[in-house]
């Protein structure tokens, strides 16, 4: 069935949690496991049946945000899905205690009931109408970055579109692109900083009520985090300082020489050479016909799986007024069908997003099957390693999307993803630090962001030179996933050294680290993180001899691969 056919009914909110509740009072009532299994089995129906519908209301509201009939039902889910959050944790509780929960774990796995656990914690019904609030906000959020109508060159684009004007060889255009795009945001910040006011203090309200000194741990909780906690990440990020931070700098400082400029800028950081990025050759069509190829030529599963996502019109990839900005993969469970969502705007980036999303979505085909919903994905920095990974198995067919231009595309990903960890280790500091003291005014919030970007990207008083807004300390507010989906970013630099361990194993030995990637894609969301990590037969990043390891041999091949960029 294509997504156009999918039909969208919203669900029967009440016969809904009556059917729920009553199965949950059959499953604690339960004399066998094989009883107990049986009342989870319709238990998982139901709960699939109402993600569904969320899910399809969530993509078409993401494809346009104007179309009313489906803002209204975001809006309706928004109400909705923490009253069934309060009923998916009384089932949980009654996992948690079940007397037959070691026959269950051994057919379902352990991993649903430690989930069960940190969920269990992180939720109650004392913070139903707080959720219902805080999803209230993070939609305003999102509606208000999609309404960005920038007018820009006689034409008028959205965020998403602004893109490529920042990657121009014009450094007056570049200029000019990035004072329009943040000028959207200077614009409407004061509205910007009463959203996050909101939302930092609802969610610390909510962890407060639940027993917690604040929303940290909350925030580890919710995101299923069952083997590490912030004592952990604080590590992480202080190896990130040590080994990934110098090699970011070196990275940047030849990006300047290539430019010829005495200093960077924020509008020179999108281009990598004076005479232009690497770009696509082609159309959207042109690059979904290199990807099929692609996938075909990769593997019969890849092969397989691509071939069904274009036959189902699983994707979603142009940028058009009205659409979410940024990019995402999610699962339609009744369907068994994941659904690539993007924003193409003619750079670089629309392959990489296609095979990032890609790499998402081929895990959650190759582990469609699973047992519990839960298992459709893993925790997110998990299922990171699957995307940030996929970026690198495809590096053998960028030729066909880049031509001539391949060897920039291979140095230009490779140094950005370097790049790239630094500032994800300054988003996740910059959350620990707002929610340890909720009290910070936007001001205060500012200070800090401007603080870590020193720290962390080494972005003195003049990189912003000329533009308050952002000298101020404004950049964190275009980063959705601090309103959306908090302490959710550190979860891709976990996973971007994840990535590099297996671009340096594909060096060594391709089909080994492709049967490992497959191996680890089949397992889903079966394991923990650190357990899948281990199962794929990588090191754990919270190691810092694992960065230690992986940085010099980068830079090796970083060095490698400049000396073949055109002169």
């Amino acid at each position: 069935m294509k997504f156009s056919e999918i039909k969208y009914q919203r669900p029967d909110l009440a016969a809904l949690k009556h059917d729920v509740q009553r199965l949950i009072d059959e499953f604690e009532a339960s004399t066998t496991p094989e009883a107990a299994l049986d009342a989870l089995q319709e238990v998982n129906r139901l709960r699939m049946d109402f993600q569904t519908m969320f899910e399809l209301a969530y993509i078409r509201n993401s494809l346009d945000t104007r179309d009313e009939f489906y803002r209204a039902e975001k809006a309706f889910f928004d109400e909705a899905s923490p009253e069934m959050e309060a009923l998916e944790t009384r089932l949980r509780r009654a996992l948690i205690a079940s007397p037959h929960r070691k026959a269950l774990e051994e057919r379902l796995g352990g991993q649903w009931f430690r989930l069960a656990e940190v969920q269990t914690r992180s939720f109650g019904d004392e913070i139903v109408e707080d959720m219902q609030q805080v999803n209230a906000r993070v939609t305003d959020y999102n509606q208000l970055v999609a309404s960005a109508r920038i007018p820009f060159g006689g034409e008028t684009y959205n965020l998403s579109q602004m893109g490529k004007f920042t990657e121009s060889p014009d450094r007056e255009t570049r200029q000019n692109a990035v004072r329009a795009m943040f000028g959207f945001f200077a614009e409407h910040g004061d509205a910007f900083d009463e959203m996050y006011d909101d939302l930092v203090r609802m969610r610390t309200a909510m962890a407060q009520k639940l027993g917690y000194e604040n929303f940290v741990q909350m925030g580890y909780d919710r995101m299923n985090r069952t083997d590490y906690g912030p004592q952990e990440t604080a590590a992480f990020r202080e190896a990130i300082r040590k080994h990934i931070v110098p090699l970011a700098a070196e990275i940047r400082d030849k990006q300047r020489e290539r430019l010829g400029l005495s200093s960077l800028r924020i509008y020179d950081t999108n281009l990598w050479y004076r005479d232009g990025n690497a770009k696509p050759k082609g159309d959207p069509n042109f690059i979904l016909e290199n990807g099929r190829r692609m996938y075909k030529e990769l593997s019969p599963e890849t092969d397989a799986f691509f071939q069904y996502m274009l036959d189902s019109e699983l994707m979603d990839l142009l940028s058009r007024e009205g659409k979410r900005v940024g990019g995402y993969c999610t699962f339609i469970p009744n369907l068994k069908a994941p659904f690539i969502f993007a924003n193409f705007n003619g750079t670089l980036g629309d392959v990489t997003v296609l095979t990032h999303e890609a790499g998402h979505a081929f895990q959650a085909y190759q582990s469609r099957n699973m047992k519990l919903p839960e298992y459709f994905f893993p925790t997110s920095e998990a299922a990171e390693i699957d995307s940030m990974s996929m970026e690198f198995f495809t590096w053998k067919w960028m030729p066909l999307f880049f031509q001539e231009d391949a060897d920039k595309f291979f140095y230009t990903h490779l140094a950005d993803s370097v790049v790239s960890i630094a500032y994800m280790a300054a988003v996740d500091e910059f959350q620990h630090a707002v929610y340890e003291r909720p009290e910070m005014t936007p001001a205060d919030r500012k200070a800090k962001w401007r603080e870590l970007e020193r720290i962390y990207m080494n972005r003195g008083d003049e990189f912003y030179e000329g533009m308050p807004y952002l000298e101020e300390g404004g950049l964190w507010q275009r980063q959705l996933h601090i309103y959306n989906y908090p302490f959710y970013y550190i979860d891709y630099a976990l996973a971007q050294v994840c990535a590099l361990q297996y671009f340096l194993w594909m060096q060594e030995n391709l089909s080994e680290a492709w049967e490992s990637y497959l191996r680890l894609c089949g397992l889903g969301g079966s394991r923990s993180f650190l357990e899948l990590v281990s199962e794929a037969g990588l090191r754990s990043p919270f190691e810092e001899s694992t960065l230690a390891d992986v940085v010099p041999r980068i830079r090796d091949v970083l060095r490698h691969l400049e000396a073949k960029l055109p002169s």
